[in-house]
């Protein structure tokens, strides 16, 4: 489903507050009914790559530096090595041209759809933004940010939690300067193939927009690697016009706080966008980037990290699997529950904190509202399995007991 266009008015596409926000209203004066156990925010709890001190030690004098804003040329050519090896992009990408550092693929989404706008230069006013539903909420921001009016497409389990690309209007498409899209996706864990991929490179080319791929859980996978929009890029002959693709080390090296992360995709944008994030973005600081370099060449701790994971999500099928069905995504650390039986996200999310003390998210707070009132997460919970094994286990127990005794 695609939102109705309605008259733009700035502001209408931020959500009123964020997830956490809310769900800190909605519990506020409920007592746990148990020690409470909290499976909310998707903040890495492994250990971060035992290298990271050494590595940071001995760049401390970079700290004193101006970084350059397009990054070091160690720092572009671990990025443009590693998606080579991990995409099998025979050179595709340019460290020169092709990659530029972010402070986390985070501000990296915040700024982008300003600088597809620009250059672009679509002549309207408040031009399109597409982004699912649900969606991580800085899509929302950027959005905002480009003065934009953002459509939301649902992402539902009749097309592999994707948003429907057949739905979408050629008009709007006309109008659309940016695609946010997430793969694996954000919070449902499923991932789009190349035949996808390919699609909506075609509609970014034909209707003059570009795509924002956020591929932060790329490594956070079962039993296979999930295809990247890079590939897909590869298999048309290689052009990389209209397709950004960010990631970072905050999923795959348990680094969320060092703020590293990059851009990599259409050189003609990224050069553009170098400029004006040489305006209005700070630099990534050169310790953080010699982290990064190191980072991307180790893949020992990425495996172990993926399969610490993967013991959680066995835990989880053991106890859920049995009532739910399978519960296990391609991808990503979270579980993304249909509790529709049980009564909505809302009123399931409070009544397992004041019965088993599990705190969950509610689906609807990750999504918005349509203009039919709609809501793609209306009957989901959004569960993070980053917490240590044990909790993990004594968490999703609790949860099996409370949904048995309930049905």
């Amino acid at each position: 489903m695609v939102a109705s266009q309605k008259a733009y008015k700035r502001g209408t596409s931020l959500p009123s507050s964020n997830p956490f926000q809310r769900l800190a209203e909605l519990l506020d004066g409920e007592t746990p009914g148990l020690d409470p156990i909290i499976m909310t925010i998707g903040e890495p709890q492994h250990a971060i790559p035992d290298f990271t001190a050494e590595v940071l030690a001995a760049n401390m004098a970079g700290f004193r530096r101006y970084p350059p804003i397009n990054g070091t040329p160690e720092f572009r050519a671990a990025i443009a090595a590693w998606l080579d090896r991990r995409y099998q992009l025979n050179g595709l990408v340019d460290p020169e041209h092709g990659v530029l550092p972010l402070n986390g693929s985070r501000e990296g989404l915040s700024f982008g759809a300003i600088s597809a706008r620009d250059q672009l230069d679509k002549g309207l006013d408040h031009p399109a933004v597409i982004l699912p539903n649900p969606f991580y909420q800085t899509y929302a921001a950027a959005a905002h940010v480009a003065d934009a009016q953002a459509v939301l497409l649902d992402a539902v389990p009749g097309n592999n939690f994707l948003p429907d690309l057949t739905s979408l209007d050629a008009d709007l498409l006309d109008e659309t300067v940016a695609f946010y899209i997430a793969s694996p996706t954000n919070p449902e864990g499923h991932a789009a193939d190349i035949a996808y991929w390919q699609r909506l490179i075609g509609l970014a080319r034909k209707h003059r927009f570009f795509i924002f791929a956020d591929e932060c859980y790329s490594e956070i996978y079962r039993d296979t690697p999930p295809p990247g929009i890079l590939e897909a890029a590869r298999d048309m002959g290689g052009d990389l016009s209209n397709i950004v693709v960010l990631n970072s080390l905050s999923k795959r090296s348990n680094l969320a706080g060092l703020r590293c992360g990059f851009a990599a995709g259409d050189p003609e944008f990224l050069r553009k966008w170098a400029k004006f994030r040489g305006l209005a973005a700070p630099q990534v600081p050169l310790p953080a980037q010699a982290v990064a370099v190191r980072a991307y060449q180790d893949e020992a701790h990425v495996a172990e990290n993926r399969r610490l994971y993967n013991d959680k999500f066995e835990v989880a099928e053991r106890h859920l699997g049995p009532i739910l069905g399978p519960v296990t995504p391609e991808a990503g650390f979270f579980l993304w529950l249909d509790i529709g039986r049980w009564g909505d996200a809302v009123s399931v999310t409070k009544a397992l904190w004041r019965d088993a003390g599990v705190k969950v998210l509610p689906g609807s707070y990750l999504a918005s509202d349509q203009s039919d009132g709609s809501n793609p997460g209306r009957t989901y919970i959004r569960i993070s399995l980053t917490a240590p094994l044990v909790q993990t286990d004594t968490a999703l127990r609790r949860l099996a007991n409370w949904l048995g005794d309930k049905a």
